[in-house]
């Protein structure tokens, strides 16, 4: 056995906490426990007797060392006699550790484990929550029927545990239980339905697990729980989370009508010019509208996209997938594609959803197209899945740039990768007919290389695009015909062949040379080969008889003794179609129209294409096979069942009578969180959100819009929702949107904080409510004048700290910390040019100003020419901020010319210039050539006449010209000197009515 095997059973149903094991091993120590053990039996031996001693100390540190083994993976089943003898002690450490040691190997030592019994039994009372829970794993870990009447009670009390951590394990155990006896069923399901009324977080999703695995077909438990479950989502734990949202989806394609009838809606008012009344009327009524149910759950899930957890992502997008709106799925892309920077498990999985999703919707991830470029550092099997969604996503608008991106696959080492890439290219070419001929030339190309696997695959992707439209290319034929001296591999040789068959017509002179060829290699070729040189033999023996009948007649002849048994067959087969005799039947009349009927071209279908009848995320849609208890999602029923199923009633505590028999007057429902900290939050996340990051601002958006919506949704379903939901709902998303910004000991904090509001009893809930409603118009009033102060604060810092914002001196991107080496001019200044910079006075006064070098060279550079407008050569520019060689008022301007094509580009210069009037610039010496992939730097200078104007110029080359600008910024205008603080202040000085120079215009 090893540790992972012990983690599940120890968490038997999915993600359970180990709160035993984790206080019960937190002391054990490398050099301890798990270092001292051998698998020695004198070692076993020391622990046995150390189990027996009298001190709890020695027992203590035994059963470390005892639990160490078992996380090691090592077997310690041989001292389940000594350590079942301690499960009375007590010490309340070593119960715990005897506890998780049972838990393991309870399952396998029954008959030893059942003579302790009776102490389990008296655990279940225990006053610690830890040892009552870890009780009932025990007897439930204990696979014998004679038990499972006790188990049956251990579950009925501990369903009703004040504690929530023992109810969560009554849940776990009802699924041990039902897979040891399927006939306590029945009891089982009113265990079920009385958890799933349980209010704590820490149940739910250890019960709804437990009802997906007794009576996933109940639906009608879930109706009463429904909302509560929508409202909870967001606080239970990832696991619970995963579990719930799969049977939430399950439950919203039974009860609710299809949202996709609203996207549909458009053709429902294409009715006849001549339509009655009652039809308009009845139309209407159709009209979509979205129960505020469904509505509740889309939008409580919405901020679970954000959650750090992939399964949690992957939950939701497949619940968006099945249950939204078409135009609200799109959301989930971006999502998806956050989750590819996981590891390589996590990415197979989402891409392989995300291949199924691309072939329905494209237009969900055609502004990610370039997330799914391969990396060199991918394994074989994510790149196939990339290669598969960028075909799907293509389209006449960006096939360009992906054939671009499949020539390089092409070239890759990986040749498995590189033969999926030229099928890959074969789809576009039949599904994008303007780019047929230009792939089909490209695979042309490969024929020629010296990888035999590209050139077989290539051979096997063309012969099925010339079925497309074979009388085109018979240049190609001949072409391929040529390649059988060199191609071994047995599909490329049978590709070839059957096409020279398929068009022996149109190559009459080559298709007879080859057959002689084929004779000659008969015995040695391929079973597939064999078969078409068969079938070559037979259709020119029907067109071309005279030349090559006895031919055809000795290919028969080598066939008829092969040691294949289809070989054989299709010999005889052969012989009697084609060659007429006394025994030949009616066929043989319609050999040539047999043999030489008109083919079907191919159709290069995804192979995801069958697989969205699967529900996204399963295990069945991974296989493409329906797995053993898989669910399967029912179809949107046309008429929704009844809404009012899932409305709770209301318990008559509030309308008791006073002692003077008039009834208390009804307070509403108090918002969980009040006005004024709901304020705080909304200044703090304000505040917080200004000071994050772009990609994790970005993110905050979404939530912004969850909690938008959440708003304006829980005002129009006010109808069927009670009014404490809008209030659970502004928490769920004022929570989501707090937990990315806090860190780990905020985390920490939650928990606890969620331990503490579990564990609270229903008995004291009325008593709160009382209590509240006592307190309410204080606090309202309260409220009211904090919130006035806050305003009042808040506009006061305004005045004295305004934020303006407006066009900064530098690019922002100037001040990144860490800056990028800059390639300075190769040519040097001369010492004059040097001297006259150096002894520069920027005032007429006596101070002493010098020009200093830059603190700071920004790394950043502007995209001056695109490589798809440039026809492959790409250009950028930076500012170097260097004094310019050609002039003292020019800017430096360092343009950096690359080449993405696999062609030289000659004599790169710059052509006609259209600068503003006064505007000058020292244009770079022609480049005679640059080599593919190549780059080169060159410096040029712009007088920009003090100001930021754009420079507008034409980039050449050999055959082309294009249009090109530059616009400074304005700090890129200034010059940096140096002066002492005195000098400053006189230059300040000097300015101080500068304002009185400029006139209005």
């Amino acid at each position: 056995m090893t540790s992972n095997s012990f983690a599940y059973n120890e968490h038997s149903g999915g993600g359970e906490a180990t709160e035993l094991g984790q206080e019960a091993t937190s002391t054990i120590s490398p050099s301890g426990a798990f270092g001292l053990f051998s698998s020695d039996l004198k070692k076993n031996e020391d622990l046995k007797q150390m189990l027996e001693s009298n001190k709890d100390s020695a027992k203590l540190d035994a059963m470390k060392r005892i639990v160490g083994m078992i996380a090691k993976g090592k077997n310690a089943s041989e001292l389940f006699p000594a350590v079942v003898k301690n499960v009375a002690s007590k010490n309340i450490e070593i119960k715990k550790l005897v506890y998780v040691y049972l838990v393991r190997y309870a399952e396998e030592q029954q008959d030893l484990a059942l003579l302790s019994i009776s102490t389990f039994q008296r655990a279940l009372k225990d006053p610690n929550q830890l040892i009552r829970a870890s009780a009932l794993r025990v007897l439930s870990s204990i696979r014998v029927p004679i038990i499972v009447p006790i188990m049956m009670l251990a579950i009925k009390e501990a369903s009703a545990d004040l504690s929530p951590y023992v109810r969560k394990n009554a849940a776990h155990a009802i699924q041990k239980l039902y897979s040891l006896d399927p006939e306590q069923k029945e009891m089982l399901i009113e265990v079920i339905e009385k958890l799933l009324k349980d209010k704590s977080t820490l149940v739910a999703g250890s019960v709804v697990m437990a009802f997906e695995e007794v009576c996933p077909d109940r639906i009608d438990l879930i109706h009463k729980n429904y909302r509560k479950l929508c409202n909870l989502l967001v606080d239970v734990e990832e696991w619970g989370q995963v579990v719930i949202i799969h049977m939430l989806t399950r439950y919203a394609r039974t009860q609710f009508v299809s949202p996709w009838k609203e996207d549909d809606g458009l053709e429902d008012h294409e009715k006849n010019f001549y339509e009655s009344d009652e039809e308009k009327t009845d139309r209407k009524k159709r009209t979509y509208a979205m129960d505020p149910d469904h509505r509740l759950l889309i939008r409580n899930t919405k901020p679970l996209l954000q959650s750090r957890n992939a399964a949690v992502v992957m939950a939701v997008a497949q619940l968006y997938w099945h249950i939204a709106p078409k135009s609200e799925a799109g959301i989930i892309s971006k999502s998806l594609v956050r989750l590819l920077r996981s590891n390589r498990e996590v990415q197979y999985i989402v891409l392989q959803n995300i291949a199924t999703m691309s072939i329905q919707r494209k237009g969900m991830f055609e502004p990610y197209l370039k997330s799914f470029y391969v990396r060199s550092t991918d394994p074989t099997m994510i790149k196939t899945l990339k290669l598969e969604i960028l075909t799907n996503l293509a389209n006449e608008a960006n096939i360009s740039t992906l054939l671009r991106e499949f020539q390089t696959y092409v070239k890759s080492q990986d040749k498995q990768f590189a033969a999926a890439t030229i099928q890959t290219i074969g789809r576009c070419a039949t599904n994008i007919l303007e780019v047929t001929d230009t792939c089909l030339n490209g695979l042309v190309c490969l024929l020629s290389n010296k990888d035999e696997i590209v050139v077989a695959e290539s051979v096997v992707v063309i012969k099925k695009l010339l079925q497309m439209q074979p009388a085109q290319h018979g240049e190609i034929i001949k072409h391929m015909a040529k390649l059988l001296d060199s191609i071994t591999v047995p599909v490329a040789r049978a590709s070839i062949l059957w096409l020279i068959g398929e068009n022996c017509e149109r190559v009459p002179k080559i298709a007879p040379d080859v057959l002689r060829k084929m004779a000659k290699s008969f015995t040695t070729e391929d079973d597939l080969v064999k078969l078409q040189i068969l079938n070559l033999g037979a259709k020119l023996y029907l067109t071309n008889s005279k030349q090559t009948k006895l031919l055809t007649q000795y290919i028969l002849n080598l066939g008829k003794y092969d040691q294949n048994y289809d070989i054989r067959d299709r010999t005889r087969f052969i012989r009697q179609l084609i060659v007429p005799n006394e025994k030949s039947g009616a066929l043989s009349k319609y050999a040539k129209k047999i043999f030489l009927a008109q083919k079907p071209a191919p159709v290069l279908e995804s192979p995801f294409k069958d697989r969205d009848h699967f529900q996204l995320g399963t295990l069945s849609h991974i296989l493409n096979t329906k797995a053993n208890g898989y669910l399967e999602l029912s179809d949107w029923p046309e008429v929704a069942p009844d809404p009012s199923v899932r409305n709770v009633e209301v318990i008559e505590l509030a309308k008791e009578r006073t002692p003077s028999g008039k009834a208390k007057k009804e307070n509403p429902p108090k918002k969980f969180y009040s006005e004024s900290e709901e304020e705080e939050d909304s200044s703090d996340s304000s505040s917080d959100s200004e000071s994050e990051s772009g990609s994790e601002s970005g993110e905050q958006d979404e939530e912004g819009d969850s909690s938008g919506d959440s708003s304006e949704d829980s005002s129009s379903g006010s109808g069927s929702g009670s009014g404490s939901e809008s209030a659970v709902n502004k928490r769920t998303a004022k929570r989501s949107s707090k937990t990315k910004e806090k860190g780990d000991s905020d985390d920490e904090e939650k928990e606890n904080e969620k331990s503490e509001t579990s564990e609270s009893s229903s008995a004291e809930s009325s008593s709160i409510e009382d209590s509240s409603s006592e307190s309410e118009s204080g606090s309202e009033s309260e409220s009211k004048s904090r919130k006035v102060t806050k305003e009042k604060e808040k506009n006061t810092k305004q005045d004295r700290n305004p934020v303006t914002k407006g066009v900064s001196l530098l690019d922002l991107d100037d001040f990144n910390p860490v800056p990028t080496p800059v390639v300075r001019p190769t040519t040097a200044l001369s010492p004059s040019l040097i001297a006259d910079l150096e002894g520069l006075n920027l005032s007429t006064s006596s101070s002493v100003i010098s020009v200093s070098t830059p603190v700071f060279v920004p790394g950043k550079t502007h995209m001056l020419l695109h490589r798809m407008s440039g026809k492959g050569l790409a250009a950028h520019y930076l500012f170097s901020r260097q004094p310019c060689i050609f002039g003292s008022k020019m800017v430096s301007v360092q343009i950096t010319l690359n080449n993405t094509t696999d062609r030289k580009i000659e004599n790169i210069h710059i052509g006609e210039k259209k600068l503003p009037i006064g505007m000058e610039m020292h244009v770079f010496n022609p480049i005679e050539s640059l080599e593919p992939e190549g780059s080169i730097t060159v410096s040029v200078g712009i007088d920009f006449c003090d100001s930021t104007q754009t420079a507008s110029f034409q980039l050449c080359t050999k055959d082309d010209c294009f249009s090109v600008n530059i616009q400074p910024p304005v700090g890129e205008l200034l010059l940096p000197v140096t002066m002492s603080e005195k000098d400053f202040k006189k230059e300040q000085a000097c300015l101080s009515a500068l304002h009185l120079l400029s006139k209005p215009r």
